[in-house]
């Protein structure tokens, strides 16, 4: 098992399939080359600190090391998104949360997400009104 490192494979990865928990996201996309599966683990700013940041990080790094690699999808990268909770979550229903996300996306299709339309900016409702007199 390798790690997702450069960002293409992680923005790749977030246009697959995806599962939650009160821990984490799990985000999955089914590559075409015969590659090992490969893990990605980001926590966002809004999660803490540095420290609390990467004390969430290596609970995820910990959860796949003790998982069994039949429950992932061979020739698949994964993404573990972490949460705030993933800091005082029990180790071992994470682990159970875990699995039952491996699960739920080894039943979801293989094809990816449709994008949704975005607006570039956001509207200013205030600017398109006419004066009155």
């Amino acid at each position: 098992m390798d790690r997702l490192r450069q960002r293409a494979d992680f923005l790749a990865v977030a246009n697959g399939a995806r599962a939650g928990s009160a821990a984490f996201v799990v985000q999955s996309r089914h590559r075409d080359d015969d590659g090992p599966i490969r893990v990605g683990f980001t926590v966002t700013k809004k999660n803490g600190t540095a420290t609390e940041r990467n004390r969430i990080r290596r609970r995820l790094r910990e959860l796949v090391k003790r998982l069994d690699v039949i429950s992932m999808r061979p020739h698949s990268d994964y993404v573990l998104v972490g949460r705030r909770d993933a800091l005082t979550r029990d180790f071992a229903t994470m682990l159970d949360d875990l699995r039952s996300a491996l699960d739920r996306l080894k039943r979801q299709p293989k094809m990816p997400r449709a994008k949704m339309p975005r607006d570039k900016t956001p509207r200013d409702r205030t600017a398109s009104r006419k004066p009155t007199e």
